[in-house]
């Protein structure tokens, strides 16, 4: 796979008082099968135009602006250039405010990930050390920066010796479970057979798997098309005896009779 070509955001890196020269590539794409939204009587598409309230007319992209409700109600019009002059200094740095355990980042603040490249030869050696420092102490450094007018926190770790710049939500953007977990408690032999069958398991080859949603889509097509019809997967069963479920997992996948 071809690595990403069009920097999305140019400026430093801010580590200690050592500046650092980089630009922002994404490091991840969006993998799927497009859908198009039509009219269920005929198949033709639909398409939405953008109306304005007051003038009841369609107005074209170039008119478009974002609006700020005010506490009172009016409304601020602001153009792109008004965001472009937001009073951010981590639109141009990423400033490292700190440092974390690299696996004490909670996944659920992850957002969109980045690799960070240097840019000009002066980045070379502040880049290369900072990436070589993160790797020795497992640690990543936390910044903000701010992409396409918006501030983010963000975690800085190397990734096959490149920096990553992976933008994370703000907690207060992190919803608290709750009571949405079970209050049941286990037993021990129930808990010690689900820890015999973990190990049993196999190891995970992320990099094999793949997305078969565009495969069930041609064959939800095709079936259409032929006037045919497909059968949707069966449901899993509810398990009510759970050391029996636990057994017979664990003696397939073991291939023998689990100890009494």
């Amino acid at each position: 796979m071809n690595g990403p070509t069009q920097a999305v955001w140019t400026g430093w890196i801010m580590f200690g008082l050592v500046s650092l020269p980089v630009q922002l590539f994404p490091a991840t794409r969006r993998h799927g099968v497009d859908l198009h939204e039509v009219h269920a009587a005929d198949g033709a598409r639909i398409r939405h135009r953008c109306v304005c309230q007051a003038e009841h007319r369609e107005v074209e992209s170039r008119e478009i602006a974002k609006g700020y409700e005010t506490p009172d109600g009016r409304t601020v019009v602001l153009r792109e250039e008004d965001l472009e002059a937001l009073p951010l200094p981590s639109k141009h740095v990423i400033d490292v405010i700190g440092f974390v355990p690299v696996d004490g980042l909670d996944p659920l603040l992850f957002s969109r990930g980045y690799y960070a490249a240097p840019h000009g030869q002066v980045g070379q050696r502040p880049y290369a050390l900072l990436v070589a420092a993160l790797a020795r102490a497992e640690r990543a450094a936390v910044a903000k920066v701010t992409l396409r007018t918006r501030e983010r926190l963000a975690a800085l770790w190397p990734r096959r010796d490149t920096l990553v710049v992976q933008t994370l939500l703000w907690p207060e953007e992190v919803r608290e479970p709750g009571s949405l977990g079970s209050t049941t408690a286990v037993t021990g032999q129930e808990l010690e057979l689900a820890s015999l069958l973990m190990a049993q398991l196999p190891a995970v080859d992320l990099a094999a798997l793949h997305d078969e949603y565009a495969t069930a889509l041609e064959q939800l097509v095709a079936a259409k098309e032929s006037g045919g019809q497909l059968v949707p997967p069966a449901e899993p069963e509810t398990e009510v005896d759970l050391m029996a479920a636990l057994e017979e997992s664990l003696r397939k996948a073991t291939g023998h009779h689990t100890p009494d």
